[in-house]
């Protein structure tokens, strides 16, 4: 009997040997872990970063995301794709990220914003370089941000009314002519926003549409004689062709305003802007908290940008013809 009971201890002995070996060895996913040395693993994400066309600014803004993830510590891999200006292209893109599970979509724009919050309700979406989130159906209101999407957006409220002061009080301008793809939500934003800033003013706008980059430098052309300065809003499509009105403004001795300071450096003469760098680090600051678990998107309002400034370029002003007054020296910044 007493052979008999050790026998069965050492079964069951065995047995318990062999079941502790045949356990689990997984992880749960996107959880802390520690290795052999009892050190504490860092938690690594998956981020989708979804562009729609390739130009400085939007550029700056994906950089500054990134950056504000490293800074944070976390551990981060970054799949990096850009729809080279075609909607199509951002859908493909969006639901290529749901396929794979991504931990967070960052959207660069509106159409790739839009994009992704069509292909999932539940992958959290944090956006930038969006002009009005509340037009283009991204969110309700400023603070009452989607289930699963925020972000910040590259329209001070300040931003138009100003350049349109500028040049009805400064330059005594009698016709802005404005270049954009009237397919794209936020130019159409922006659009609207000039004709209500010229409201009480003698300005006239002169328009003239595209649907390609390749079709910006017409555009221009069709605007001379028509207009006294040109006003290229953030639009990607003609942004992304910037240097081609660059050329018929300098040409034709017309001031260029631009919507963004990145465009102020690529020849513009001058921006009531922000640098978009600082908006894709903002929107990498909400991205982070989302990451941690310390906040969802419902929790974070939409935000404008935090800093707007007057940014003259003093070249582009004599390419142009445009005379400095001193009095600019109270209000703007500049760069030769």
């Amino acid at each position: 009997m007493l052979k008999n009971v050790k026998s069965i201890a050492a079964f069951g002995l065995m047995s318990a040997l062999f079941l502790s070996g045949c356990g689990s060895t997984e992880e749960p996913e996107n959880q802390e872990s520690t290795t052999s040395g009892g050190e504490e693993k860092t938690e690594a994400y998956t981020v989708g970063i979804t562009q729609i066309v390739e130009h400085p600014s939007l550029d700056a803004a994906t950089e500054g995301f990134q950056k504000a993830l490293e800074e944070a510590g976390l551990e981060v891999e970054f799949d990096i794709q850009n729809a080279q200006n075609d909607q199509n292209n951002a859908a493909t893109i969006a639901n290529n990220f749901v396929g794979d599970n991504v931990d967070l979509i960052f959207a660069n724009s509106t159409p790739s914003a839009l994009s992704a919050l069509n292909a999932t309700k539940e992958i959290p979406i944090v956006f930038t370089s969006v002009t009005d989130a509340v037009g283009a159906g991204l969110v309700t209101a400023m603070d009452e941000p989607g289930e699963n999407i925020t972000g910040t957006l590259d329209n001070h409220p300040e931003a138009i009314p100003n350049t349109v002061k500028f040049i009805d009080e400064q330059l005594g301008a009698k016709t802005i002519g404005v270049v954009y793809n009237s397919g794209e939500q936020n130019s159409n934003s922006q659009i609207d926003l000039i004709k209500k800033a010229m409201e009480g003013t003698d300005l006239e706008l002169a328009e003239a549409t595209v649907s390609t980059s390749a079709e910006v430098k017409q555009a221009a052309e069709s605007l001379i004689g028509k207009a006294d300065v040109f006003y290229i809003i953030t639009d990607n499509t003609v942004v992304s062709a910037l240097e081609s009105v660059v050329q018929v403004a300098n040409d034709n001795d017309m001031p260029l305003f631009v919507g963004e300071l990145d465009s102020v450096d690529r020849g513009g003469f001058a921006a009531y802007g922000f640098n978009y760098e600082d908006i894709g680090y903002e929107a990498g600051q909400m991205a982070v908290q989302i990451l941690k678990g310390e906040k969802t998107t419902a929790d974070l309002p939409v935000q404008y940008p935090q800093n707007l400034k007057l940014l003259i370029n003093k070249k582009a002003a004599e390419e142009m013809n445009v005379e400095l007054k001193d009095e600019w020296n109270d209000i703007a910044e500049f760069i030769e």
